[in-house]
């Protein structure tokens, strides 16, 4: 097995850290992988979520976005995810969530959770600030024939008068157990009931994610994840 690296620019040059460019080499040796080369572009593990056929979905408003890779088109994209990663089709969404400091990654958006099934928000109430953004994503994968499983939202969840992009879809699968953050909503217990439901073959358990949230992110954002060799 191998490690591919890519750029990394401080999600569009907003937070950059010192050891942000050594990271990845460091966790493929941790790892035992070998390294087979860096990538000519910048990309985040959290803006793609694959279905392991080839399919692969993203958001526009962050693999477009000009403070990633300005020079690159929707097709220089494309060519590059099947040359780098090996996904041939590619389903792409609109915008992420409001406030989003990622720029609409779309492991708060949407993720797959099967081949071509694709689970995504449904709104609840009608001050659900993503309401507009969930519909669009919908719609498009709906277009592209992808099977889609809705899971109810958290809602608005505001502090200080602030939308955060708090979401389920921000979940993280272990090898038994699925972990989905929870912010305090009412719609806490229905949203990890759905997700348990695409998840039959492991337990599924809801944590307060708003600590996570506060610093940007979700589960999924902080742990990322490795496929079991064979």
């Amino acid at each position: 097995r191998q490690a591919r690296l890519f750029g990394f620019n401080g999600w569009g040059g907003k937070y950059l850290m010192p050891g942000d460019q050594d990271i990845g080499a460091d966790l493929a040796a941790s790892a035992g992988l070998e390294v087979a080369g860096k990538a000519d572009w910048i990309l985040e593990g959290g803006a793609l979520d694959g279905d392991g056929t080839g399919l692969v979905v993203t958001t526009g408003q962050c693999l477009l976005n000009p403070n990633r890779n300005p020079h690159l088109s929707r097709a220089d994209l494309e060519a590059r995810l099947q040359r780098d990663l090996g996904y041939d089709r590619v389903l792409w969404l609109g915008d992420g969530l409001i406030n989003d400091h990622t720029d609409g990654h779309v492991d708060n958006l949407a993720r797959f959770v099967g081949p071509n099934r694709l689970a995504l928000p449904r709104a609840t109430g009608a001050d659900d600030p993503n309401a507009a953004i969930y519909a669009d994503a919908r719609a498009r994968a709906l277009a592209m024939g992808v099977e889609v499983a809705e899971v109810p939202s958290p809602g608005r969840i505001a502090w200080d008068g602030m939308v955060q992009p708090a979401s389920y879809m921000n979940f993280v699968v272990t090898t038994h157990l699925v972990v989905v953050p929870v912010f305090g909503s009412p719609h806490d217990a229905d949203g990890v009931a759905a997700i348990a439901d695409l998840f039959p073959d492991r337990a599924t358990v809801g944590v307060m994610g708003d600590a996570v949230l506060a610093g940007g992110g979700g589960f999924h954002c902080a742990s990322q994840q490795m496929p079991r060799a064979g």
